[in-house]
């Protein structure tokens, strides 16, 4: 400036404005290269460490090279004639020689970023390019070098292009999107279109940019974790120090506790510090745009004084009007585009930290130690990677509101203060007193979160368990004390939530009032305490704008505490589960002293093992050691610690003391089958290569390929989740063969015979695990309960109460005469397994059927049993006489069953459907009615008259400023106010009033839909649970309550607020410039536009996230069921990756949803700027006509109406996506419901049944329409008191059988009749409370024992304790401090699945009905506690019907009669006595069993 004292005038007073020269040479040229040399070291440092290889120069850079190159020449050329110009003793002032230089320099650098650029595959820099030549043009411009400014014009344009790079196909466009492009987000629009045309489909999303895909962030994040923990570990062990540690010598206890609490300062690692080192650098770049355009806020105030100033000023030039309409649109251009970078920023890091903390706990979860699992139930950390995940994503978004709120306050107070001096003081005074209420009602709000959380966490687990026993539940009849509980637990949520609503409306009046409250004071105060202030326009409006800035920011700042707060909490929860103790002592080495033992594969010395730390020891003192190859038989009680051993050997326990190893790889089978949700074939192969020869010898050896002619599919057959379309004896077959396709060197077998019939576990026996099994040379353990395998066995291992207490051959322990031999003593008659006939001389076949029928009953056992064990040792002395093990490879395989089957496989668990299109009125009209319809209405109208009341208040605002012109200001002061202030304050009561009546009806929905949804779900037959995976079912009772319940109330009251805001700002505008109302229709036409193509596109992006958020979860819950099995076949590595791919699938939804909202914040703030110029053109057009008053009242609404139109489309098409929840809700509520549960008019008798005749009429059943018959015309009738034993194959419908009794299966055909009543004319609970089951699974509940036996309370405590004492549980429960108050864990854990059955036995003897259904009830009992089982039967169901479906032909053979099923038809049913002389299949099982 010094340069050129020219006359100042030029730029404003003038008809031509114009720069001054100096300003045109030095601060435009200049500013662009300052940004560029401040920038480039960082952007270097980028290049640098991003090196994504050599790419093509493209047509693209050699353009923008070669016109750099063209541009510097024109720099030194510049310079040059300066120089030259300067010799012809023309005096020159040196900016025209430093400018150049600057700028020439500049361009050499920029050129050679565009090489590296290119050569480096990157594109970021088109910002630094685009800034400098697009500020530069205006350089150029003014002078006469067309030419330069051409090219820079041509520059510029071409940095805002991307470069065509190739990528995989469906890559996302935005690797290859130009400057220009992002900042809009312009490469989005292709999507918008697409999803406009036609709904969106999986295939048409972009695949997940590299660096948000979980492959990078997971590793990342944990990367950090372990730092972070070595970090606190390190600092731990500086701060004990070598003192630390007191010395055993006499110390004083003064003493002790200071050095005590020396050690106690132990640093736990933060998960927090983790997270930000990890995502926090990526984050930082949001933070600096939020700075930018809180900056750039606060222009507008300042635009809008000017042109205030210029309506008044009747001689100011119209191009300074034009100018400041034109600014005030830039700058609010600015801050649309800068603004939506930064929540680009923001969400992208929300959306890596979700798919972090997830990632980070699926990979904890695998190896956490069962002490840190007993900690947080599987539903809990559900809910931490679902609602907790989601949380801490959304609150990335607003964390920069922490420092970024209080920085607006400031700059707002600075600009208030300058405006209306002191009197600001008193608004301040206000805000300050808002705060601490706000500050309250945040604090009561969290604390009723926090509360209602509990409440949910509650809800969903009962409701998780529930729906996993829900067939136990509709086999008692117990369905309405279990709904009672969820609608207790309901009712205090709705409570809460009650509570809830209503502090938000407080806080919602707050926030519309405080503003006016404020500007109210303010106004009032500068009015009254000096005669000489006077409000005018300039004052009032500039002062409401910025008021209305801190709107934001005061609202915001507690909210984003609170949420911190809140957040913080489950932060807590998140690091204690990543800080758990990984379990998974690791067997796998042997120790030093294993080296000696070359040939021994497990040995465990004086190990102590418990299930966590402090819990007393399970097993104590065990010695085991099993040579390569041999078979380890572990038997012994109920309870005492077989499972246990297993789970020590895979290091699933603690060890307290002493050694374990095992050699090599490990392959083991549970006791309860543990099977995914995935075909046959995958289940059985998990994860090996297939190998057709080897798979089919698996199928065979386990019986499985009859099965596979069965299942509809074949080994193709989706099997359901838990294995609920295959029966018990099928998924323990399942789970045999997936051990013996593993090939492992060693087999942990844990009872896998017990859920088969008798004659497939021989086969099974024979065919894998025995001496001539497939398994032969493999070392194996088998714990079981069935003594018939015993002699074959190389040693057997006696349990008891946790200690070894016999180990040794099967002869050795006969002759110790111990407790082991007395055990064979009382079982063998029953048990012990004949071979073939061929196997055995003729004359001891002869003298065994000359004892039956001489010699008294026990001596014939005596003898048969010394019988059978010297033909035994014979047998073991030599060897086989001839192996009738045919070997698999000999055999010719027939026709593979897939291959016959692979025309059609029906997907048992179908793909959860997604509604496309809009959501239809029919769903809206539902929730209303849920709200109540009248209601509806009268919200709608509170809601108009609060906007007409804030219209008033502003327009007597408007009128009160013209008061000034008129110099009239003195006389009305007071009336002025009052008016303002009533008008004001019956907004906020309005406000408040339309908050709570909103609240009402939410509550009221919230209740009615859930109360549906509960009912028809405890209505809904059996059929859906088989077929839909419980994770689908609890979402709708999870997620989509959720949003029932807080989030679409609060999404409807946003909408109303926005669309009435934005409607009152037209109607201000058009009555203070009515020529406005000819823009309103183009710029509605582009709203419509824009938000019909937004919404389509929004919503079917929703609906595609929330269907594949729910395999996340169901994946995760399956993973947690089966982690021993999946840790013992070290397939870790391939669930995290399954997992991964789960989450990766559910953000490739969601990155595309994140950006629609970009897309359309960019273009929709677009439209409000629009209205914003042009408001402002109309007021610089009619400034003559208009008073200062209406132009700021116009001007300022309309600053405001951006943010209401793009939250209005923001709402409206979140109110689409969250309706969608009330369709989800109401879809599971309209589902089919099985027959009423009481039928008033065909009640039976109370005492019903008498008797306990039981009659099937030509009977038929099918499983579900569609499919065939389970059971065809089965006709029988048993009389009362018959004990009927049910025997088949699996699969012959034995099962089925029973179901039908209960009627979890309805007839096809044909009836059953129970003591002359129709069953299926009777409701279900009559009939079902009138019959007991002891089912196949023994399913509990968490909550008490006494709750598990008697839900209703029905029964006195002494009849509770006389069945325990029946059920021998009496001595268990009474050992335990609760005694009947005992808590069961979630699925009864912390019971053996023995334990478990005696409790279902329990429940049985209380119910004492006519009827009783044993079905495969002694599968998981030793041979004892089955012994007590039967005989507790016998003599207390003595006089009462019972079928057995049975496995031990032992339990039925003193039965009056056995019904033999075959392929759902009755194959022969008699006594046994007779069955076996017919020879029949009953004779071949009853040999095969050793019983005929």
């Amino acid at each position: 400036m010094l340069v050129f004292p020219q006359d100042s005038n030029l730029t404003k007073h003038t008809d031509l404005p114009d720069l001054p020269a100096c300003f045109q040479l030095s601060v435009l040229p200049w500013t662009p290269c300052i940004y560029l040399w401040l920038t480039s070291p960082f952007y270097i440092l980028y290049l640098k460490r991003n090196n994504r290889g050599y790419i093509m120069m493209s047509i693209l850079n050699r353009i923008k090279t070669v016109l750099g190159l063209i541009l510097w020449i024109v720099c030194w050329t510049d310079l040059f004639s300066s120089f030259h110009e300067m010799s012809q003793n023309q005096s020159k002032p040196p900016i025209y020689f430093v400018t150049p230089l600057i700028v020439g320099m500049t361009m050499v650098s920029v050129n050679m970023l565009v090489v590296s650029r290119s050569l480096k595959s990157k594109k970021d820099f088109h910002s630094t390019l685009a800034c400098s030549h697009n500020i530069h043009s205006c350089l150029k411009s003014d002078q006469r070098d067309h030419e330069a400014h051409d090219l820079f014009c041509r520059l510029l344009i071409l940095s805002c292009f991307g470069r065509l790079l190739f990528f995989s196909q469906n890559a996302c466009p935005e690797i290859t999107a130009g400057f220009l492009s992002k900042m809009t987000f312009w490469w989005f629009t292709s999507m918008a279109i697409k999803g406009y045309k036609s709904p969106l489909e999986n295939k048409d999303l972009w695949s997940l940019n590299k660096q948000d895909s979980s492959e990078l962030v997971v590793p990342n994040l944990l990367n950090e974790w372990e730092v972070e923990k070595s970090k606190a570990q390190s600092y731990t062990v500086m701060k004990a120090g070598p003192d630390a540690e007191p010395n055993h010598v006499s110390v004083s206890p003064e003493e002790e506790e200071v050095l005590l609490s020396k050690r106690k300062e132990v640093r736990q690692p933060s998960f927090l510090r983790a997270l930000l080192r990890a995502f926090g650098p990526y984050f930082l770049i949001g933070s600096a745009f939020k700075l930018l355009q809180d900056l750039i806020t606060f222009v507008n105030p300042q635009l809008l004084r000017m042109l205030i100033d210029f309506t008044k000023q009747s001689n100011a030039p119209l191009w300074w009007g034009y100018s400041l309409a034109f600014m005030m649109f830039g700058t609010s251009l600015l801050q649309t585009l800068i603004l939506h970078q930064h929540f680009q920023y923001c969400f992208v890091t929300g959306m890596r930290l979700r798919s972090g903390i997830i990632g980070a706990i699926y990979r904890k979860s695998l190896v956490i130690t069962n002490e840190a699992k007993r900690s947080s139930t599987v539903g809990e950390v559900v809910n931490l990677m679902s609602v907790d995940a989601q949380r801490f994503m959304d609150l990335t978004t607003f964390l920069n509101m922490l420092w970024s709120a209080p920085l607006q306050i400031i700059l707002a107070l600075f600009f208030l203060w300058r405006n209306l001096g002191p009197s600001v003081l008193a608004g301040v005074a206000v805000m300050v007193l808002l705060i601490p209420f706000n500050a309250f009602i945040a604090m009561k709000t969290r604390t009723y979160q926090v509360e209602q959380m509990k409440h949910k966490d509650d809800r969903i687990k009962l409701m998780n368990e529930i729906l996993n026993g829900i067939k136990v539940l509709k086999l008692y009849a117990w369905e309405v004390s279990f709904k009672e509980k969820i609608l207790q637990i309901r009712q205090k949520e709705l409570t809460v939530l009650r509570k809830t609503a209503y502090l938000s409306a407080l806080s919602t009046m707050a926030w519309t009032s405080a503003p006016f409250m404020v500007a109210l004071t303010t106004f009032a105060v500068y009015v009254t305490v000096d005669e000489s202030n006077v409000l005018d326009a300039e004052k009032a409006f500039v002062s409401l704008s910025l008021f209305n800035i801190l709107r934001f920011p005061l609202n915001m700042l507690p909210q984003v505490i609170s949420s911190i707060v809140q957040v913080s909490l489950r932060f807590l929860h998140i690091t204690q589960i990543l800080q758990g103790e990984s379990s998974f002592t690791d067997t796998s080495d042997a120790v030093d002293y294993g080296a000696k033992l070359i040939d021994i594969y497990i040995y465990v010395v004086n190990g102590t093992f418990s299930w966590a730390k402090q819990d007393q020891a399970t097993l104590d003192n065990i010695n085991v050691m099993v040579p390569q190859g041999s078979l380890l038989a572990v038997v012994g009680h109920v309870g005492c610690g077989k499972t246990s051993l297993v789970s020590a050997l895979l290091g699933e326990m603690e060890k307290q003391e002493g050694q374990i190893s095992i050699r090599g790889s490990v392959a083991y089978v549970p006791q309860q089958a543990w099977i995914q949700n995935a075909t046959l074939r995958d289940n059985i192969l998990f994860g090996r290569p297939y190998v057709e020869q080897k798979y089919r010898c698996v199928l065979e050896a386990c019986a499985l390929t009859p099965d596979l002619e069965v299942l509809p599919g074949g080994d193709q057959t989706e099997i359901g989740e838990k294995g609920i379309n295959l029966s018990g004896g099928q998924r323990q077959r399942v789970s045999l063969a997936r051990a013996l396709y593993s090939d492992a060197d060693v087999y942990l077998l844990d009872d896998p015979l017990s859920a088969v019939d008798a004659h497939v576990a021989k086969h099974i026996f024979d065919k894998v695990i025995g001496p001539e099994g497939a398994l032969k040379g493999k070392t194996r353990i088998l714990v079981t309960h069935g003594i018939s395998f015993l002699p074959q066995v190389d040693n057997i291992l006696v349990m008891v109460d946790g200690r070894v207490s016999e180990m040794g051959s099967y002869q050795d322990l006969l002759k110790q005469n111990g407790a082991f031999a007395e055990f064979l003593r009382n079982y063998s008659l029953e048990d012990i397994i004949e071979d073939d006939e061929e196997e055995f001389p003729e004359d001891a076949l002869s003298n065994h059927t000359d004892m039956v029928d001489n010699e008294p009953v026990v001596n014939e056992a005596r003898r048969q049993f010394m019988r059978q064990m010297s033909i035994m040792s014979n047998d073991l002395e030599n060897p086989k006489k001839m192996s009738r093990r045919r070997r698999c490879s000999e055999r010719k395989h027939p026709e593979s069953p897939t291959e016959k089957k692979e025309l059609k496989v029906d997907k048992l668990i179908q793909a959860e459907t997604t509604e496309t299109g809009r959501v239809k009125f029919k769903v809206y009209w539902e929730y209303a009615k849920a709200v109540g319809p009248f209601l509806s209405l009268f919200i709608c109208f509170l809601y108009g008259c609060q906007s007409a009341s804030a219209i008033g208040a502003n327009f007597w605002l408007s009128e009160w400023t013209n008061d000034a012109q008129h110099n009239r200001t003195q006389d009305q002061v007071s009336m002025r106010v009052g008016v303002y202030a009533a008008l004001g304050i019956s907004q906020g009561v309005l406000v408040m009033f339309s908050s709570f009546t909103l609240a009402l009806g939410k509550i009221q929905a919230a209740r009615k839909l859930h109360q549906t949804l509960l009912d028809n779900k405890f209505h809904t037959p059996q059929s859906f649970f088989d077929t839909t995976p419980i994770g689908r079912i609890i979402n709708r009772f999870s997620k989509d309550i959720y949003v029932i319940d807080e989030v679409l109330p609060s999404t409807i009251l946003m909408f109303l607020g926005t669309f009435f805001a934005s409607v009152s700002t037209m109607i201000v505008i058009i009555c203070s410039t009515p020529i406005f109302a000819l823009v309103i229709g183009p710029l509605a036409l582009i709203y419509v536009f824009v938000q019909r193509f937004y919404v389509a596109t929004s919503r079917q992006l929703k609906r595609l996230e929330s269907v594949s958020r729910s395999p996340i979860y169901s994946h995760f819950s399956e993973t947690i069921t089966g982690t021993s099995v999946i840790r013992a076949y070290g397939r870790n590595a391939a669930f995290v990756l399954m997992s991964d791919m789960k989450v990766d699938e559910n953000q490739k939804s969601y990155y595309p949803g994140i950006v629609s909202n970009r897309w359309l914040g960019v273009r929709i703030e677009f439209i409000g700027n629009c209205i914003v110029l042009f408001a402002a053109l109309f007021a610089v057009i009619g400034k003559d006509k208009l008073s200062p008053g209406l132009v700021g009242l116009s001007v300022s609404y309309a600053l405001q109406v951006t943010m209401s139109l793009n939250w209005m489309v923001r709402m409206t098409s979140d109110l689409e996506s969250n309706i969608v929840a009330v369709e989800r809700v109401k879809e599971y509520s309209e589902t089919q419901t099985e027959a009423p549960w009481i039928v008033k008019d065909k009640q039976p008798p109370p005492d019903w049944p008498p008797k306990g005749d039981v009659e099937f009429v030509d009977y038929s059943v099918r499983y579900r329409e569609g499919l065939d018959l389970v059971l065809r015309n089965i006709s029988l009738k048993v009389k009362g008191g018959e004990k009927i034993g049910i025997v088949g194959r699996t699969g012959a419908g034995k099962s089925s059988m029973t179901l039908c009794l209960f009627r979890l299966l309805e007839a096809a055909d044909g009836e059953i009749v129970i003591d002359e009543v129709k069953i299926s004319e009777i409701g279900l609970h009559d009939l079902r409370s009138k019959l007991t089951i002891i089912p196949q699974e023994p399913v509990l509940f968490s909550g008490t024992l006494r709750m598990n036996l008697d839900p209703f309370e029905k029964y006195s405590d002494e009849e509770v304790w006389k069945v325990l004492e029946l059920s021998h549980l009496k001595k268990f429960v009474s050992n335990q401090t609760s005694k009947l108050e005992l808590e069961c864990s979630e699925g009864g854990e912390n019971l053996s699945v023995g334990q478990r059955q005696l409790v279902c036995l329990a429940r049985a003897l209380l119910r004492k009905t006519r009827i009783l259904v044993l079905d495969e009830a002694t599968a998981a009992v030793d041979l004892e506690t089955d012994d007590l089982i039967q005989s507790t039967i016998r003599t207390q169901f003595e006089d009462c019907t019972v079928f057995t479906i049975a496995h031990r032909l032992n339990t039925i053979m003193d039965y009056t009669r056995v019904l033999v099923l075959d392929k759902g038809q009755i194959a022969e049913f008699d006594t046994p006595t007779n069955l076996i002389a017919q020879k029949g299949i009953f004779y071949g099982m009853a040999k095969d069993a050793g019983l005929a």
